[in-house]
């Protein structure tokens, strides 16, 4: 790898990260494209390993609740007053709500980095999901809000997050699917989706530099690495500033034909054998 395709593969994850577009089946098609194995250990490393830049960037634009939910949420094992607070519910409901994808994760992850990491399952997983993003978008009364958020909810919320472990489907338009579906508006289910995403997302990076930090040597290097999660990290806050403005007035089905559109055309590729699935 060099540094110029680390800038980009850290762009297209920054951009794509908290887009329901999938940013796992983006990386999976361009490193196929620029010629790298797909499911080699120091890839799959490197593919997850730059998430965590564009989590740093949903750390600071969501600086301000994090502050104001995390001194409640700690008072609040204490202080039977604090527990009163919404604050304190909604901080263990983020953290109930990322424990499926942690115990999912860590169950498949020979799969997730291997049989998953076919472009075939890419293809399918950004057709077919678009399907339920569709219904939910359409189904959703959005009568709820942050404030109504309980411990169910981020329950069911991070359930669906596990699908995202499938590349294609996406982490986003997953949580974003199941949240809409539990009747809450868009802005809402768009910051719960971004809160979820921080420990799923910082605990696969800690994971993957703890048992592939040879690999990444050996392989991408460390310097691309650490290039790609920068890039991804500065393009990652324009794209989070960008969604949460756009979702306020508009609906995901610019998303949903954009995914059917290029899970299609990544079928006829695979089909005609203008590219191989691994």
């Amino acid at each position: 790898m060099n540094i110029v395709e680390a800038v980009l593969l850290g762009a297209v994850e920054g951009f794509t990260e908290f887009l329901p577009i999938s940013s796992t089946g983006h990386l999976t098609i361009v490193e196929k494209l620029l010629g790298y194995e797909i499911d080699s250990p120091d890839i799959t490393a490197f593919t997850a390993i730059i998430q965590s830049g564009a989590v740093f960037a949903t750390l600071i634009f969501l600086w301000k609740d994090i502050v104001r939910i995390v001194p409640v949420w700690v008072k609040g094992l204490f202080s039977k007053a604090a527990r009163e607070n919404p604050d304190w519910r909604f901080g263990w409901a983020v953290i109930i709500g990322t424990i499926p994808i942690g115990i999912v994760g860590l169950t498949f992850q020979d799969q997730i980095e291997t049989t998953l990491r076919s472009l075939w399952f890419v293809a399918a997983a950004l057709i077919l999901w678009s399907g339920v993003m569709a219904f939910a978008d359409h189904a959703a009364t959005q009568v709820r809000h942050e404030g109504d958020t309980t411990w169910k909810d981020t329950l069911i919320i991070g359930t669906a997050q596990c699908l995202a472990l499938i590349p294609g489907v996406s982490r986003s338009g997953a949580t974003m699917s199941a949240g809409l579906l539990r009747d809450f508006d868009r802005v809402t289910v768009t910051k719960l989706s971004f809160f979820l995403s921080i420990p799923a997302l910082f605990g696969a990076t800690i994971l993957q530099v703890h048992d592939e930090a040879g690999n990444i040597s050996a392989g991408v290097g460390w310097v691309n690495t650490i290039t790609a999660t920068v890039v991804s990290f500065i393009v990652g806050y324009a794209a989070v500033s960008w969604l949460l403005k756009f979702i306020s007035k508009h609906s995901y089905s610019i998303f949903i034909a954009y995914r059917v559109v290029l899970g299609s055309l990544l079928m006829v590729l695979l089909a005609t054998g203008a590219i191989a699935a691994k």
